[in-house]
């Protein structure tokens, strides 16, 4: 019988939202684009090879790119085609079994643990994802790796190319990961930070970074040093796969209520259209998606997160009629979406026996309303694992917090 290496595929997309917004890939070809900032931000987007090429990088300062490269071209952003888009890829690689953790727009991983029996294989399972992701990317192929962590995949989706998937594991996952460059780390959130002042000590490879050494690191950078150590060892948390939610939308054109007033008018009709629908079953909202096409071109979007789950449609109103002062133009169009559902009913705290039940009930709507605005590992457990040690780090892991 045979037995199959636990092996993470990751599933990369090369400026995602930038070639949706450009048209497709045929659009970048020679020339140096960037997406252009949203009000009030100032920074481009993601940069074309020919702009990087001549130093643009995406969150860079619009003056300082113009400086860089004056025959730089900006395409206006187009957020709600690149949610779209990206939930059709995510739902096209659910399709085939996979339990998606994703990342940003354009790039997911997806433990193959399970896959290999069903798809014939590792290999099987690269190629069922990569065949998965053509019918949504109108025919274009992705960037696949796979290897045995989350970083690994990377590294191999990122030296994989759009015809040959690049699978490793073993030996050959340990050189390549040790090979990768250090900016690895920016995919990472804890770790991001990391990569400037690494930098600046002359590292340039993980393997670089694994030598100097854990106290080193620890010391130096705290819990994300350490993090970044067993990243660069090889070692990885496990994925956090999405959670499958129902999808509620609803949409409304706005004619001549493009902003003002008016537009806060059509909001509300829209609020009271997604509290009204029958899919709803009753429940509340923890977190919605509001978006807009506007006038001129491109689109915008916002994901807003209650303080706690909402059902009445004036509460909803208040929290979310002030984040239409962010539109950067005239809107044509308004769409409101759930993000995320809560628990059933709303108000249901005063059925609850007084004291300790209650307020260990309101921490634990507090911590999923922070998961829900900043992301599964924004509120963490310590949990003990050795109560000997002297090392607070050692002593103590953190864990993602669950209700």
């Amino acid at each position: 019988m045979r037995t199959y290496v636990r092996m993470v595929v990751c599933v990369h997309l090369p400026r995602f939202a930038l070639v949706l917004a450009a048209g497709g890939p045929e659009a970048l070809a020679g020339r140096a684009l960037a997406i252009a900032p949203q009000v009030p931000d100032q920074r481009v987007g993601e940069a074309s090879g020919a702009a990087e090429a001549r130093g643009v990088v995406a969150g860079m300062a619009l003056g300082e790119a113009l400086a860089r490269c004056p025959e730089l071209v900006l395409v206006a952003a187009d957020p709600l085609g690149v949610a779209q888009a990206w939930e059709d890829v995510l739902a096209a690689l659910e399709g085939i079994g996979a339990a998606v953790e994703p990342a940003h727009p354009g790039l997911a991983c997806f433990d193959a643990d399970g896959l290999a029996s069903l798809h014939g294989g590792i290999a099987g399972t690269v190629a069922a994802a990569r065949r998965a992701v053509r019918a949504p990317l109108a025919g274009r192929s992705a960037h696949v790796g796979a290897a045995p962590t989350r970083l690994g995949a990377l590294a191999a989706a990122l030296a994989a190319s759009a015809r040959r998937p690049v699978v490793v594991e073993g030996e050959a996952a340990r050189r390549l990961l040790g090979g990768s460059p250090l900016h690895l780390l920016r995919f990472r959130a804890e770790t991001e930070a990391l990569v400037e002042p690494l930098g600046r000590f002359g590292v340039r490879t993980l393997a670089e970074l694994a030598r100097l050494g854990r106290d080193a690191l620890a010391d130096r950078f705290g819990q994300a040093g350490v993090l970044a150590h067993r990243l660069a060892c090889g070692q990885d948390t496990p994925l956090c796969p999405r959670r499958a939610e129902d999808r509620l939308e609803e949409v409304m054109d706005v004619d001549e209520a493009g902003s003002g007033p008016a537009l806060e008018r059509v909001l509300g009709v829209l609020v009271d259209r997604l509290l009204a629908a029958p899919a709803r079953r009753g429940r509340t909202l923890r977190a919605v998606m509001l978006a807009a096409t506007l006038m001129d071109e491109g689109t915008w979007r916002e994901r807003v997160a209650f303080r706690q789950p909402l059902c009445e449609a004036r509460r909803m109103r208040l929290a979310l009629c002030p984040r239409l002062s962010s539109l950067p133009a005239p809107a044509r169009s308004l769409r409101l979406g759930v993000e995320r559902f809560g628990p059933p009913g709303g108000g249901q705290r005063a059925l609850l026996e007084q004291g300790r039940q209650v307020r260990l009930e309101r921490l634990r709507d507090a911590a999923a309303q922070v998961c829900a605005a900043a992301g599964p590992e924004a509120a963490l457990r310590a949990m003990c694992v050795d109560r000997d040690s002297r090392v607070p780090e050692r002593r103590f892991v953190l864990t993602p917090f669950s209700r």
